[in-house]
């Protein structure tokens, strides 16, 4: 049965998740979900590629690409050539991106707080210690 499925309860779970969120940022900050986990990872680990970011965040490198080129054209993100291999383009937060990135964080931090208050000290040590065994186990697959 579907609804028993890990794979779709997991996929159901994390786009709730994601756009129960969203609604609290998108309007306010013009930001999809995309665009929003570009800037979460990359207020966290400047100078990565797209590619980098897909990798990252496991997201379709098409989907990557137009929310990075939507930052780029608001102004959000900077794109410089790598000194190395200039086919390839460095990626940073701008300072209006910068800005975003901690307006929003606290916002996300909260809604993490309220989802994970559904659950005592124990069970979120027990559910990230079960992700991290799914995660790995699913590398493998």
């Amino acid at each position: 049965m579907l609804e028993k499925f890990l794979p779709y309860r997991l996929s159901v779970l994390s786009n709730r998740i994601s756009r129960a969120i969203a609604a609290r940022y998108a309007t306010a900050f013009d930001l999809t979900i995309p665009e929003w986990r570009i800037i979460a990872v990359l207020g966290r680990t400047p100078g990565l590629t797209a590619k980098d970011i897909a990798q990252a965040t496991e997201m379709d490198k098409v989907a990557v690409s137009r929310a990075v080129q939507r930052l780029i054209r608001s102004n959000r993100v900077a794109a410089r050539a790598d000194a190395e291999d200039a086919r390839r383009q460095l990626l940073s937060l701008t300072r209006d991106g910068e800005n975003v990135h901690a307006r929003i964080a606290p916002i996300a931090l909260e809604s993490e707080r309220k989802l994970l208050s559904a659950l005592d000290g124990r069970e979120r040590a027990q559910l990230d210690a079960l992700l991290d065994r799914l995660l790995a186990a699913a590398k493998r697959l």
